[in-house]
């Protein structure tokens, strides 16, 4: 496929210069930009969704000191609390005070754990204070009837961010394995371990990771979402171990005795044995109490927050971490997410811009019936599910009518640390989740806040959200041509419409069950259209390594379904102008971004690096090519029986 050829390595890509369409699409818009773009110092990369974060960013940020200085009256008291949190979060002199006071005691409740017996005696309170643990559960909506809320048996996360990770050919496993180990002797030592038993214990609790290594899911496993649900009789899920009582593990969370659990990892659940035992009790705790530095350093002073950051900086590639000041702006905004939101959402869209993005969305999902009455490869019982599945889509814009009674609960103690003010929050919010299993589904939870710069589709919902951040240029504006918008805004909701006929979300119906509402003739003619997706992206060279097709799959099943919809939507205008619709897509997907940060999307993310969205997704379009006089030879040329379309 020519597009191979046109992205290549970052260096390709990274330093290319400005084309053609008819040669590189993505660069064509993007070529000058991509050549004088600057990632922030404090981020691992910037574009289209970065630029726009980076100004509501600004904008809350210069509130936030209003607000907290007192040159502007708090709008309401829940966002006073958030300031609270702000100020205590941005006095990193009084921190200073604290140093490593705060953690010690939970530090020795670890230390403090004689053996398996004991731990398992104690697992309830552990979990229920956050901290980390070999087994743990979560509460959710049961896949099979959402209406319902029930018990998921959850596993932990690697040291590294994927399985894939700790490879032997991966270049970056020693280089991250040695710069863990540097800052958890150092903050081991910061909080009163000499150095000898610093360095016992981080290699303990590098064991104890290497033994979850083989076991736990991959990202490419955990993408095909539907394999997480694994029901399974509780009285069978107890004997799972010999050393834990998991039955008053899950009944001492939730104060009921579930008749079933569902498991999301069945071959951790089976290993279980294997991990937790007393031969690796004190690799276990070494690595808890390093699970517990490691998350939580940065709630500590100043010197904390800077050491552990050594970390994250090695894994992003970003050149130096936020100032004190945006730290303690992202941690306000990560606890009172939407009470931000709702203020952000009220303030900058507003209630007339709401109803008129409602008016697209309802538009594009016109569109996207019509196209699957008209489905050339379905068949007549397919098309009325899926029709009714559409129809029954709840759509969320630009922020909620009202927020979660939990944030009711939120009081900040300004004369206390940040550490234990975050202990708090996080103690109200593990509770919270685990009353939610007494209580029917909450349908009407948005899962973004309206300050956030993305969009979601929730299958178990069925539902769309798109917050109020994303609803401006160059996705959404007055100021652009309806092509522009479309190209934009609209393959973004189409994308969203998508998602509900995906690998994965094809396999809810119209309630969000878990349901297949296919006849298998069509469910077949699906399959093969979702692996032509995968082989289309499988293997394509970028930043020196490849995109994986099965991790992707579902995002670029909607990235397809999304601009073939929104390129209909468009073309019903009377000004349509299909170069403005393709140069605004591509414009969307402008991507720059560190060496360090490209390795981890390409081993964790769903979604494909941006140019290629830009690039091969328009090649999928058979008009992209009399659009752009786009000829066989050309680099953007894709043999019309190569191209993909789904939806």
């Amino acid at each position: 496929m020519k597009i191979n050829k046109v992205i290549g390595g970052a260096g390709d890509m990274f330093d290319a210069k400005p084309t053609s369409a008819q040669e590189n699409l993505y660069l064509s818009v993007n070529g000058e930009w991509q050549e004088t773009a600057k990632i922030p110092a404090d981020k691992p990369r910037t574009g289209g969704f970065m630029d726009l974060d980076e100004a509501v960013e600004k904008s809350l940020m210069k509130e936030f000191e209003d607000f907290s200085t007192g040159k502007v009256a708090y709008p309401n008291e829940l966002v006073e609390e958030a300031i609270k949190l702000y100020r205590v979060a941005n006095d990193a002199e009084k921190q200073s005070k604290f140093h490593q006071q705060p953690i010690l005691k939970d530090l020795q409740t670890i230390i403090d754990i004689k053996d398996i017996e004991d731990f398992s005696n104690k697992i309830v309170e552990l979990s229920k204070s956050g901290y980390a643990l070999p087994i743990d559960i979560d509460i959710d909506a049961d896949m099979k009837d959402t209406t319902k809320n029930v018990v998921y048996i959850d596993v932990p996360g690697l040291i590294l961010p994927d399985k894939t990770y700790y490879d032997e050919d991966n270049d970056s496993k020693e280089k991250l394995l040695s710069k863990y180990t540097e800052v958890v002797i150092k903050l081991l030592s910061m909080v009163g371990y000499d150095l000898e038993k610093a360095k016992s214990i981080v290699e303990q609790a590098k064991k104890f990771d290497s033994i979850l290594v083989p076991i736990v899911k991959s990202s490419e496993e955990k993408a095909d979402y539907t394999k997480m649900y694994n029901p399974m009789d509780f009285d069978e899920y107890t004997t799972k171990s010999k050393y834990l009582d998991l039955k008053s593990q899950v009944v001492g969370q939730i104060n009921d005795t579930p008749e079933k659990v569902i498991i999301i990892e069945p071959r951790y659940v089976d290993s279980l044995n294997d991990i937790i035992n007393a031969d690796n009790f004190e690799l276990m705790k070494s690595w808890m109490i390093v699970k517990l530095l490691m998350s939580n350093a940065g709630n500590l002073d100043e010197e904390f927050r800077q050491t552990v950051g050594e970390y994250s900086l090695a894994l992003n590639g970003a050149k130096e971490l936020q100032n004190r000041t945006k730290f303690a702006f992202h941690k306000a905004t990560g606890y009172f997410s939407q009470v931000i939101g709702l203020y952000y959402g009220e303030k900058y869209f507003g209630a007339s811009a709401k109803a008129d993005v409602k008016k697209m969305i309802e538009k594009m999902t016109a569109i996207y019936k019509d196209r699957l009455s008209n489905n050339s490869w379905l068949g007549e019982e397919t098309k009325k599910k899926a029709i009714r599945k559409l129809d029954m889509i709840e759509v969320k814009v630009g922020y909620p009518d009202k927020i979660d009674e939990i944030y009711k609960k939120y009081k900040i103690d300004e004369n206390i640390s940040l550490y234990e003010n975050i202990s708090n929050l996080r103690r109200i919010i593990i509770q919270d989740h685990l009353d939610q299993y007494s209580k029917p589904v909450d349908r009407s939870k948005w899962l973004m806040p309206g300050h956030m710069v993305n969009a979601c589709y929730d299958p178990s919902r069925n539902d769309i959200t798109f917050p109020a951040a994303i609803l401006q240029a160059p996705f959404y504006s007055l100021d652009q041509t309806s092509s522009q918008n479309y190209g934009g805004i609209g393959a973004v909701i189409a994308h969203e419409i998508s998602h509900a006929f995906d690998n994965n979300g094809s396999q809810f119906d119209e309630y969000g069950n878990m349901n297949n509402w296919w006849t298998d003739e069509d469910y077949a003619k699906f399959k093969e259209l979702t692996q032509k997706m995968i082989d289309e992206f499988d293997g394509i060279p970028y930043a020196g390594s490849t995109v994986n097709g099965k991790l992707v799959v579902s995002e670029n099943v909607a990235d397809v379904g999304g601009l073939r919809c929104a390129l209909e939507a468009a073309k019903t205008e009377s000004e349509v102008d299909l170069k403005l619709f393709f140069n605004n897509w591509a414009r969307v997907w402008r991507l720059k971004s560190t060496q360090e940060f490209t390795d981890l999307l390409l081993s964790t993310d769903v979604h494909s690096p941006g140019p290629l969205r830009a690039n091969v997704h328009a090649q999928n379009m058979d008009e992209f090519y009399p659009t752009f006089g786009v000829e066989e030879g050309m680099g953007m040329w894709l043999e019309p029986e190569k191209r993909v379309n789904i939806w």
